[in-house]
């Protein structure tokens, strides 16, 4: 259902917000999550110019999370790189070829939303910095 895109932005704010206050070049958090370095400098740049990471230039530069980036959300991200109304649209993508009506999970998407829109609106960057520097996500995801 997430965009590459979107998984990337996630992995990387997790990847800073487990490191709250320092610095990490875009190939430092490309190496570290195994991610495109090329693909990532272009989200992390979205991400500084959305002001939910900061940016800096130069032989000391890089990127880090802001003060309060602590308390973002995932739908904070998912926002910017899926669009506002992400939650929304046909988990299968039909809907751009034959209407909302005609998708086959629509009433039991419909059913589950909420559940799945509230779960990330609660669920902060430190939720997810904790438990994974924990080493708390297993099989069933992080313990949050």
């Amino acid at each position: 259902m997430l965009s590459q895109t979107s998984q990337y932005a996630i992995q990387a704010m997790i990847y800073l917000a487990s490191r709250p206050g320092r610095m990490a070049l875009n190939q430092e958090i490309a190496e570290r999550l195994d991610l495109p370095g090329s693909a990532l400098a272009k989200i992390l740049m979205s991400l500084a110019n959305a002001r939910l990471i900061e940016s800096f230039r130069g032989r000391l530069g890089g990127f880090c999370l802001r003060p309060e980036g602590l308390g973002t959300t995932l739908m904070d991200i998912l926002r910017l790189t899926e669009g506002p109304r992400f939650a929304q649209r046909c988990l299968l993508g039909l809907e751009e070829f034959y209407g909302e009506a005609q998708c086959p999970l629509r009433l039991r998407w419909s059913n589950i939303s909420g559940d799945f829109v509230e779960l990330l609106e609660q669920t902060t960057l430190a939720q997810l910095a904790r438990a994974m520097t924990r080493g708390e996500a297993g099989a069933d995801g992080p313990r949050i």
